[in-house]
């Protein structure tokens, strides 16, 4: 496969297989058409990634989730400083609308 297709392909397929279907809707209920499905998934990717090149943040200690363009971030990190950070990256991250931090400072 061509490399310049393989990203969007393997995206497109993690979001049919999220349970997007073009037919009434989807698993959780909402109406997301299969474009916003991956849409979502790929500012999702990028969250995460920004957060895991971070040195500072304990990126594997952080849930990211999008609907819609609004990304929540769940999990854990050591200061407020870093609760902040988490969010700015997030923010900073193309098509990210809203960002709800629900991160619990733990430190």
């Amino acid at each position: 496969m061509n490399k310049k297709f393989a990203l969007p392909v393997m995206l497109f397929a993690a979001a049919l297989a999220a349970g997007c279907g073009s037919m009434g809707g989807n698993k959780d209920g909402s109406d997301k058409s299969a474009g916003q499905v991956v849409d979502d998934t790929v500012i999702t990717s990028k969250v995460k990634a920004a957060l895991l090149a971070d040195p500072d943040i304990a990126g594997l200690k952080i849930n990211v989730d999008t609907a819609k363009g609004k990304v929540t971030l769940k999990g854990e990190v050591k200061s407020l400083a870093l609760w902040r950070k988490a969010e700015s990256l997030a923010r900073g991250v193309d098509g990210v609308k809203e960002v709800n931090n629900q991160l619990v400072i733990t430190g």
